[in-house]
Parts: C-alpha cells; structure tokens; sequence
C-alpha cells in the first residue's frame, strides 16, 4: 500500500542524544521496506552537502533514492551516480526566491534593524541576501517569529521555516510538503501511498494530510506536530526519534513479514 517513505532526518531518524544515535532495529526495518520496493526520500532542511556528510556520519547503510533539501529542493541519482536535480523543480524555486528577496528588501531591513535594536537572534546571510536567523534560545526565537508573523503579510507569499531556534525565509508556495507532492507527480505515487514523519515546526507543511495519507511523528516531536499529526488520524509515536518511526510502521502495518524474516535468518 505505502510505496514512498518522506522522512525528516535530525530528531526524527537521528536522535543527537541517544545511544545508540540510530536504532539498528529501524535500520533493519527500512531496508526490509527497500527490498520490497518502497521508495525512501530523506526530506529534510540540511543543504544537499550536509544531508549526504550526514548520511555518512551517522553510518546509514545506504543511501536514500531522493534527498528533499533545504525544505524546498527535490534532487535523485543521475546516470553518473551523483545527486541532480529531479525535472526543473529546482531552476523554478530559485527563480522565484529570487524574485522574492528583491520584493521583500524593504522587509528585510526591518528585519535586521529590529535585531539590532532588540538584540535578539544572528541575521544569517546567502551573499548580500538576508535568508534567515539563528537565535540563542527557543524563547529568543519565539519573539522574533511574533514579529515576523505580523510584517510578513507584507509581502506577498513571504514565509518562514522554523526548525528549533533556526528560521530560514522562503516563498510558502516552497515547502517539505509541496517538494514532496513534486517528487510524488514525478513518480506518479498517490497521496495514499506516501508515508511522511517529522518532528518539528518545518514538518508541518508535509504532516497535514494533503500531501501523505500517512503521517507520524516520534515522541521528542514538538507539541504542534503532535497535534497536526492527531488531526489527521496519524501516529504519535511513544518511542523518540528512529524508534518511533518504527513504532509507526508497525502500527500502520508496513512490516508484515518482517519479523519472521528476523527469525529465519542464521
């Protein structure tokens, strides 16, 4: 039934905390899932260098079939075996953040002066461009996000990805889930047959329903993602990080077959 995994990778497959940082026992589900034909998307906010550094420095024993990066961008395995861009998805998001950084110049000013003034959180810089923040507490941030709630209707599609106390700006039409429903219009995969798990406020956009029937997320989620998760019939896992995927894997049934083939092996 599930036949494209999307999985958020830090706190939702890595637990930065946790010994071990990866659940072998995930491990082992997600490549009995592989075997049986199901696609794996890592979707996450790390640019393209740092997930595959990631992948490598958390010992994944292989490596995924698509990378969603930088909560916008769709990349899968070129001829040559490097990552490349998937169809013109890319070419268009950068076009369009582009044309949105000129728009919201003005806003962005505001932005920095407001820093400056209230010396909340570090502007964060792509060349001349202002393309997030990164604060030194949850509480810091939460007030620069009450400001950028109320200047942001300002600019039209100007919107904000949060991920703990890191927020990058973007165009809303650009998130982990409309990546998502890209890669899924390019492997012509249903809604019904994608699975998405993620853990905190970046996630929101594929966790929601519209893009994933089925939806999880692991204990260490934070509250809104719990909550967007139980409104759409989804799995709030008890178990945190790598281990409250599997949770929801069992639960929605995905590893039929799985433990027997444990016990059949020498």
């Amino acid at each position: 039934m599930i036949q494209l995994l999307s999985t958020d990778f830090d706190g939702t497959l890595v637990d930065h905390g946790g010994d071990p940082q990866v659940s072998p026992r995930f491990l082992e589900a997600l490549a009995f899932l592989k075997r049986r034909g199901v696609l794996w998307a890592v979707n996450t906010g790390r640019e393209l260098q740092h997930i595959v550094d990631g992948l490598r420095e958390f010992q994944f024993p292989f490596d995924p079939d698509y990378v969603l990066t930088s909560e916008r961008e769709v990349f899968h395995r070129g001829a040559n075996g490097c990552w490349q861009d998937y169809g013109d998805w890319n070419r268009r998001c950068a076009l369009v953040h582009q044309q949105l950084y000129s728009d919201a110049a003005p806003l962005l000013r505001d932005v920095e002066e407001y820093l400056r003034v209230h010396g909340l959180a570090h502007p964060i810089y792509e060349g001349e461009h202002l393309i997030g923040l990164a604060a030194d507490s949850d509480a810091e941030m939460d007030r620069v996000c009450d400001f950028l709630d109320r200047e942001r209707v300002r600019v039209p599609g100007f919107q904000y990805m949060r991920n703990s106390v890191y927020v990058r700006f973007c165009h809303e039409d650009y998130s982990k889930g409309t990546a998502l429903a890209e890669l899924a219009r390019l492997t012509g995969i249903g809604v019904d047959g994608i699975f998405a798990a993620g853990d905190h406020y970046n996630d929101l956009p594929m966790l929601d329903g519209r893009h994933a029937r089925w939806v999880a997320c692991p204990s260490n989620s934070v509250d809104a993602v719990k909550e967007a998760v139980r409104r759409t019939g989804g799995c709030v896992a008890s178990a945190p990080a790598s281990e409250g995927v599997l949770q929801a894997f069992e639960t929605f049934g995905m590893l039929e077959g799985f433990h027997s083939e444990l016990h059949r092996r020498p």
